[in-house]
């Protein structure tokens, strides 16, 4: 029997709570996030504790997963640390928000999968001054420009425009 490791049972709950604590796989995480620039390749740790409280589930602790990606400026490969210090989700066990209950145990993937994409970066950055592309120079107004200075300009749409003479 394949056994999931985020997977809490209502009848153990029924004690007091308890404690979850090891890795689990991208694949068993379901985490599926089509971006170029981020790579999962390795495991979610967690370190949980689950109780019941009034008429539902409070799980908190720590989660914690790396995220191999690669610069969207300059494409450097970096490390990215995605910690939940203080993780917790409180999950319904009656009303119209209750939890998917599967026979006597409740998935805590969903969740912690649902919070993990809802922090990772939409644009992943080495270094916050990352200045982009080796070679490509500032503009004035310090945005990265694909222009090397000194070289010729492309042509714009508006220069015949600037040598219209109307009077």
């Amino acid at each position: 029997m394949d056994s999931k490791p985020l997977v809490v049972f209502l009848s153990q709950l029924e004690r007091g709570a308890v404690f979850l604590k090891g890795s689990i796989s991208i694949e068993d995480l379901g985490l599926e996030v089509n971006d170029e620039l981020m790579h999962f390749n390795r495991a979610l740790d967690y370190d949980l504790e689950v109780e019941v409280i009034g008429e539902g589930i409070l799980a908190k602790g720590g989660v914690r997963i790396v995220v191999d990606c690669d610069c969207s400026r300059c494409l450097k490969p970096f490390e990215y640390a995605l910690v939940f210090e203080d993780w917790a989700c409180h999950l319904a066990l009656e009303g119209e928000e209750k939890v998917v209950i599967d026979g006597d145990s409740v998935d805590l993937t969903p969740q912690i999968r649902e919070d993990i994409v809802l922090a990772l970066p939409q644009h992943p950055l080495c270094d916050s001054n990352c200045n982009g592309l080796p070679g490509a120079v500032k503009s004035d107004e310090g945005k990265p420009s694909a222009t090397p200075s000194g070289g010729p300009k492309p042509n714009s749409v508006w220069d015949k425009l600037d040598k219209l003479k109307l009077s």
